[in-house]
């Protein structure tokens, strides 16, 4: 197809899953324009896990070796502790037990490298910065894009990576308001010099306790210890990633935990801390030739390490159904959704009934857990996660 025969693609947002989308329809053979409204693409200093299922769909852009050169491969994944004293409580092998089930192993990365990953396999011309979108107008087959600077942008196809916040979300789908959760996330980056031994093992940690648990694991070439921590949320927290805390706080809610874990704590610095609230899924989230990705269409709670992982899919999923009938975006889009969104409810709810389970108080529900955790084979249990390929599930139809 010559490119002026092709849908004309805007990309309103250039995130991951924005980027992704633009990575993806261009290994496919389409053409977008990404239009972010930040003037210099950076990442937030915070960690990723790139399971199996995402790191299938990397390995297939060309700029995959040089994520692969900052990832950290996972020897072991789910190491869940106790809080007071850190007995663990099970752990699942992963260095070889991903590749054998799934084809792939696990990673964990910083988010700045995973962009600059998927930023590599865009062109620098389909690339602009400093682009707020206001406004929209939908006219037949075509949709203007109004921008705060002034400018303009007409496309065929429209697809709303805004995140979290979206503002293309009201015009697909009903409007509905998020809903408090009652808890907040702290984040922290720990140079791995600082770190006390335990964290700098290429294993991802979970501290349980009562009403908050405790992630961390290597990231940027083992330089570097992403922490990241949930404990109720104080009254008026923002939701942000810009938001911060202090040390003296984050340490108030994790207080009497092991003392190791004090020492991460206090080497990581002045935490992030953003309010975490819940939405509920859209029934839909495409209309005519606009529609939605990553968390603008189905943000989720972080407790299953799987929402950029779903941005990522949505992208290559996305690409392969323009692909396939380019010359009929909306029907493209429609089979999107109705492909996506099965999975990712599925997963919104899966995630939402993690924090329940990883924060019951100390008793006999806690040690009927606990007890539990020793029998189950995390990676056979989730195999609808890891074992899953969204570009094969368009031309299976699952």
């Amino acid at each position: 197809m010559s490119l002026a025969e092709q849908p004309q693609i805007a990309i309103v947002g250039g995130g991951i899953g924005g980027m992704a989308a633009a990575a993806f329809l261009r290994r496919a053979g389409l053409r977008a324009q990404v239009y972010e409204q930040a003037r210099a693409l950076t990442e937030v200093g915070a960690g990723l896990v790139v399971a199996p299922n995402v790191v299938k769909l990397l390995r297939r852009l060309d700029g995959f070796p040089q994520l692969l050169d900052r990832a950290v491969q996972l020897e072991v994944g789910w190491e869940f502790r106790r809080w007071e004293n850190g007995q663990v409580l099970s752990s699942e092998p992963l260095a070889e037990a991903c590749e054998q089930l799934f084809g792939e192993r696990t990673y964990t990365v910083h988010r700045a490298d995973l962009l600059n990953m998927l930023r590599s396999s865009v062109p620098e011309s389909d690339v602009h910065l400093g682009r707020r979108c206001r406004s929209i107008d939908v006219n037949g087959r075509t949709t203007r894009l109004h921008f705060a600077d002034g400018t303009t942008a007409e496309a065929d196809v429209v697809i709303g990576a805004d995140g979290i916040h979206s503002a293309f979300r009201d015009i697909v789908a009903e409007p509905s308001a998020p809903t408090e959760s009652g808890l907040c996330v702290y984040r922290a980056l720990v140079p791995a010099d600082s770190a006390p031994a335990f964290a700098r093992r290429r294993i991802q940690s979970l501290w349980l306790g009562p009403g908050r648990h405790l992630v961390h694991y290597p990231i940027a070439a083992g330089t570097l210890i992403n922490l990241v921590a949930f404990a109720p949320a104080p009254p008026h927290a923002e939701e942000s990633w810009t938001a911060t805390s202090t040390v003296e706080e984050f340490l108030h809610e994790f207080d009497g935990w092991h003392p190791d874990l004090v020492d991460l704590i206090r080497a990581g610095g002045t935490p992030g801390r953003s309010a975490l609230r819940d939405r509920a899924p859209l029934s839909r989230w495409t209309k005519g030739r606009v529609t939605l990705l990553g968390d603008a269409a189905h943000a989720m709670l972080p407790f299953f390490a799987q929402g950029a992982a779903q941005a990522i899919e949505d992208a290559a999923a996305l690409a392969t159904c323009l692909a396939a009938t380019p010359h009929d975006p909306e029907q493209a889009l429609d089979r999107y959704q109705n492909l996506r969104i099965e999975r990712t409810h599925r997963l919104q709810a899966a995630s939402r009934g993690r924090a329940q389970a990883n924060h019951l108080p100390d008793g006999p529900e806690q040690q009927s857990r606990d007890a539990a955790m020793a029998c189950v084979d995390p990676l056979r249990e989730n195999e609808w996660i890891y074992g899953y390929d969204a570009e094969s599930a368009v031309h299976t139809g699952l």
